[in-house]
């Protein structure tokens, strides 16, 4: 079901797209979060040509790498080596600065396809891969780029999947984080990524691809309604989300959900639930 004007992916139809969503719902609240799973129903939700064979095809291609890697190679920095070598040499994963400007980049699937990503996503091969093989792995979240580590925080290792999965040495992770943001590195920022978060990280990239390009208010919502069903989510998204229907023409659907904003942030900010308040009215007058 394309669109004339919009270049694909195209969303599924309505029922499937309900289907995923509480799978992702239920993936979400469940006591250990798959991050493939979820990564690939984000992925079902924004392509509608990603059905059940295909998201099946993705886990086992995630397999099939993972029984390429060697037998217990040794320690984190042997690990490290050994997934670079496999995924960044042989299978020529990685990322150029073009790959910002594809929504491609955010899903699994076609970066699985494409073998090529944000480093969020390649940081998502990485570690489906690693893990899949037993390897000590987890996603460290630095500010403005994703990198994965390996080993405890006395041994651990970092690698750039972005750049082919060089091995980050010394300051590297200091000059990654200070050309992002300016900032230092701070400890706290080498600390295992829990899944939950890496998949909120993505949809807000998803939101961020959206926002630069209004005529896909589509995909921004799709990645605003399904953040909002992951637990302890920012109450920020439904004053986002109600926006959103209402940039969309969906008015009463988004005054209602600005007004539900308002009521959560009136204890906190009396002054800006009011001004909230006054775009719900706003948008509901759109409607005579």
């Amino acid at each position: 079901m394309g669109h004339p004007y919009l270049p694909p992916p195209y969303p599924p139809p309505p029922e499937r797209s309900a289907e995923l969503r509480q799978r992702f719902a239920e993936e979400a609240r469940s006591e250990r979060p798959d991050l493939s799973g979820l990564c690939l129903l984000i992925g079902a939700e924004a392509d509608g040509s990603l059905d059940e064979t295909g998201m099946d095809e993705a886990q086992l291609e995630l397999d099939r790498l993972a029984g390429a890697l060697p037998y217990r190679p040794g320690g984190p920095r042997a690990w490290a080596e050994a997934v670079r070598r496999l995924l960044g040499a042989e299978h020529g994963f990685h990322g150029t600065p073009a790959d910002y400007q594809r929504l491609e980049s955010s899903l699994l699937h076609e970066v699985l396809r494409r073998r090529r990503g944000l480093p969020i996503l390649l940081s998502v091969v990485w570690m489906e891969v690693a893990r899949r093989a037993g390897a000590p792995v987890y996603g460290v979240a630095l500010p403005g780029h994703f990198v994965v580590g390996f080993g405890p925080a006395e041994d651990q290792v970092l690698a750039d999947p972005f750049d082919g999965g060089r091995l980050l040495a010394g300051t590297d992770a200091e000059l990654l984080v200070a050309g992002a943001t300016g900032a230092p590195l701070d400890a706290s920022m080498l600390e295992p990524a829990a899944p939950l978060e890496v998949v909120q990280r993505i949809l807000n990239n998803i939101r961020a691809w959206a926002a630069a390009r209004p005529e896909r208010s589509d995909v921004a919502l799709r990645a605003v309604e399904l953040a909002l069903l992951i637990p302890s989510h920012p109450a920020r998204l439904r004053y986002e989300r109600g926006q959103l229907l209402v940039q969309r023409g969906e008015f009463t659907a988004g005054a209602a959900e600005l007004d539900t904003y308002a009521e959560l942030i009136e204890v906190v900010d009396e002054p800006a639930a009011r001004k909230v308040r006054q775009q719900a009215h706003t948008a509901r007058a759109m409607l005579n």
